[in-house]
């Protein structure tokens, strides 16, 4: 039985999806203006671990992640860089392709674009316009009147007083009340707009995600997703103009994947602590990445930081350890193995990875123990590994491609490979103190040198 924690309810609940088998997701995906930055990265790599384990358990998946290449802030970076907002959200797209698929994220489904969707978000507006839901203003802006929805707040169970309290009201804005959010905005002669019934402008963010989920998924679908910062204004403004226009239930389920902070503080530009996931690349390879954003539940804050990253190197280098020298291809299928079945009750409570984490390696000591004694059991249970690995995007390279630092682009593997092919030719004239001496220059070069019957291997020391 498959556990979803539900942010509407704040309860565990059984999952049951409306049409059996089947899955619609959505999750809110990048604004493009800048390179991804490692709190992208933890969103993108928890809901692809879900939709990864969905599939596992034999559902079909329809996972929808949305682009907004229309923004406020695009615009003021495309001004600043004096280029076409369109060509700057481009660059960024196939920027943050290339991020995805170096951490092992699966690409959606379907991934829309809030500028190909803007005839879907006018529809649902001019509907909210219709139903008394929204008000177009003097200046040409559509907002949407909090008031005249009294579920708003659910979700962040907020009440209309404190949000009354603290709302404000920017400049330029003519709202009938503080709360009201806009649905469209006005936009002056010559700049980024589009067609309306109120005039020329464009869609406030919120509405984006509405009118392109409903129209990939339908008016209710199972799984909304997203950063637990757009729990609100965002998606609790996503579900009151969502049932106001349809008149349906939004989505059943809520998951909010938890805040990434650097060195226990917050990521920010202000703090000097804000890393894209392209400059941790430089320095780390992708699955230490994957598997440092995969150690802690999804839920929970995570911590980067050097030492958290050395100690996903270091577990990692445990598990190739245990996979390296078995014969994975021609081993059988363990069938009904207790190690799958514990694998599944920790990702069926909530997608606990750290829990499944555990089990691969428990799957690890238990190769360890039995290799030298029954070598096929161990093979078969390394098979097993890889595949519950890649169940959760990781192990996907040899071991030798991982301990011999495959993405490490400090390491000069030509200049390892002749000095340990002259610490094999010592050895074999038995000048042992040259031989010594070679494994000592290896180990200031971070290489550890290990002995065996057919000669000597080695790999980078983490």
């Amino acid at each position: 039985m498959l556990c979803i924690y539900n942010t509407l309810t704040h309860e565990k609940e059984e999952f049951r999806p409306i049409n059996k088998g089947k899955v619609g997701i959505y999750v809110c995906g990048l604004t493009v203006y800048d390179y991804t930055h490692l709190g992208h990265a933890r969103m993108l790599v928890s809901f692809d671990v879900i939709v990864r384990h969905l599939r596992a358990k034999g559902f079909e998946v329809t996972y929808v992640r949305n682009i907004t290449d229309i923004d406020d802030k695009i615009l003021a970076r495309a001004t600043e860089n004096k280029e076409v907002f369109s060509d700057l959200t481009a660059r960024f797209i196939a920027s943050m392709h290339e991020d995805e698929k170096a951490l092992s994220v699966l690409p959606p489904d379907i991934e829309p674009r809030a500028t190909e969707h803007i005839a879907s978000m006018i529809s649902m507006i001019n509907t909210l316009v219709q139903k008394d839901y929204a008000y177009k203003a003097e200046n040409g802006d559509v907002y949407f009147s909090v008031v005249n929805f009294p579920e708003y707040g659910k979700l962040s169970k907020k009440k209309m007083d404190e949000l009354l309290d603290g709302a404000r009201v920017g400049v330029g804005e003519l709202k009938r009340d503080p709360r009201d959010f806009v649905l469209w905005k006005s936009s002056k002669d010559g700049s980024v707009g589009w067609d309306s019934p109120w005039g020329y402008g464009r869609p406030g963010w919120h509405i984006e995600c509405s009118a392109m989920s409903t129209e990939a998924l339908g008016n209710n679908f199972d799984i909304h997703g997203g950063g637990s910062d757009l729990l609100f204004p965002h998606h609790e403004n996503e579900i009151a103009q969502s049932q106001c226009a349809t008149g349906c239930k939004f989505a059943n389920y809520w998951m909010h994947n938890g805040p990434l902070r650097v060195d226990n503080e917050k990521m920010s530009k202000s703090l000097d602590n804000f890393f894209t996931v392209r400059e941790v690349l430089k320095s780390y390879s992708p699955e230490v990445i994957r598997y440092l954003l995969i150690s802690s539940h999804y839920r929970s804050p995570i911590n980067y930081s050097e030492q958290s990253l050395q100690q996903s190197a270091k577990a990692l280098e445990r598990v190739y350890i245990g996979l390296k020298g078995l014969e994975l291809k021609s081993a059988k299928s363990l069938a009904n193995s207790r190690y799958e079945r514990a694998y599944f009750e920790a990702m069926d409570d909530d997608f606990n990875t750290p829990e499944a984490l555990g089990i691969l390696f428990e799957m690890v000591a238990e190769i360890n123990k039995i290799r030298s004694t029954n070598f096929d059991l161990a093979c078969q249970l390394g098979k097993l590994l890889l595949r519950l690995g890649n169940f959760l995007g990781i192990l996907n390279l040899s071991p030798e491609e991982f301990l011999r630092g495959e993405y490490d682009l400090n390491i000069n593997r030509s200049e390892i490979d002749n000095l340990i092919q002259e610490r094999e030719t010592a050895r074999a004239v038995k000048n042992w103190q040259r031989a010594d001496e070679i494994r000592d220059q290896l180990l200031k070069m971070k290489v550890v040198v290990e002995d065996n019957a057919s000669g000597s291997d080695w790999r980078v020391e983490r």
